[in-house]
């Protein structure tokens, strides 16, 4: 095996020009404990978006696509090192194992969370996350824990369906979660279209709730085909008192329609603000309705560990509108960022 790979540098934060690919990388060795993984394919999120620009850093208040100054703490735990390796999305196959590994044979395939659990004292949901605090998978080859490491050899999807997946997934289902999502209930999910919301929409269906999903009139067939029942364009008038649970991604100026939406006692959860992070209501109709909030960032082990016996056997499928290769991730960033396909998009190393 050759000791240089191609992948892309994050140089630091900023627009599209800050990402360098190269073919002069080193490929990483790995220690006790660990798996070099041979990437097969990396999914685009908004999660690496964000912290190439640094969206994450609390001068940021605009929205998710706006690049509007330079940070220093831009990532997900603060400031990172540059150059950074980003991709959160991973598949892959096992090439090389660290000294004491032996819960993966070579040739494996595997993927895992993008935010890899880290608790500590006084904060039991800690995580890092990869792309943010250690490299990731844009690159032809990464290093990984084993015990982040999920099997996924025996699922029928293909590597770029399943490097669709742990972000877009790993994220809904956390939402649905923490919201208690249920069989009967009524589920309204923003920015529906989208990798995390048609995931949404898709996992709630699993679990038997009534989806209601916001969206554009181009994409409402997509969404209808992942299991929503009802279809509203993003800026229509939303029923008072009517849903059990919202699940958001967007955040904006729409947000306390969304609390007025639900019943009193309902749920809301959230994790994104694609339309913007400052977001007003009244804080009446929450304390008043008893309606709960969960911020959603946190892939508890149990929850990723049902995700991947859900790819494993088959039962969710994301739908994936375009690859590019590796080389091409500026491209690929721009027409994720114009919102005009549905679902994923993904990198081929």
């Amino acid at each position: 095996m050759t000791d240089r790979m191609q992948g892309v540098y994050l140089m630091g934060h900023g627009g599209p020009d800050r990402l360098e690919f190269r073919e002069d990388i080193p490929v990483p060795v790995p220690g006790p404990g660990q798996v070099l993984i041979r990437v097969t394919a990396a999914g685009v999120n908004n999660t690496d978006i964000n912290t190439r620009i640094g969206w994450y850093s609390p001068e940021v208040t605009g929205a998710t696509d706006e690049v509007t100054q330079q940070v220093e703490a831009g990532g997900h735990a603060g400031a990172l090192g540059f150059p950074r390796i980003q991709g959160g999305d991973l598949c892959g196959v096992v090439r090389a194992l660290g000294e004491g590994v032996s819960q993966f044979e070579i040739g494996s395939r595997v993927t895992c969370p993008v935010n890899l659990p880290r608790a500590r004292p006084g904060a039991p949901m800690g995580y890092i996350a990869i792309g943010s605090e250690i490299d990731g998978a844009f690159a032809q080859f990464c290093l990984m824990d084993v015990d982040d490491l999920y099997d996924v050899s025996a699922s029928p999807l293909s590597d770029v369906e399943i490097a669709a997946i742990p972000c877009a997934f790993g994220t809904a289902e956390g939402l649905l979660a923490r919201a208690g999502v249920t069989a009967g209930q009524e589920v309204l999910i923003t920015g529906a279209s989208g990798g995390v919301g048609l995931a949404a929409v898709q996992l709630a269906s699993l679990r038997g709730a009534t989806v209601t999903a916001l969206t554009s009139a181009t994409k409402a067939a997509a969404v209808r085909s992942q299991g929503a029942v009802v279809t509203l364009e993003r800026d229509a008038a939303l029923p008072r008192d009517h849903f059990d649970v919202v699940i958001d991604i967007v955040g904006g100026s729409g947000w306390g329609d969304l609390i007025l939406a639900l019943r009193p006692g309902g749920h809301y959860a959230v994790a994104g603000a694609i339309a913007g992070p400052m977001v007003a209501a009244d804080l009446r109709d929450i304390y008043l309705r008893d309606i709960t909030i969960h911020g959603c960032t946190y892939q508890s082990p149990e929850n990723f560990g049902r995700l991947v016996a859900l790819i494993n056997a088959g039962r969710i499928k994301p739908l994936v509108s375009k690859t590019y290769p590796l080389h091409d991730i500026a491209i690929a960033q721009e027409a994720f960022q114009s919102k005009a396909l549905p679902g994923k998009l993904v990198l081929i190393p």
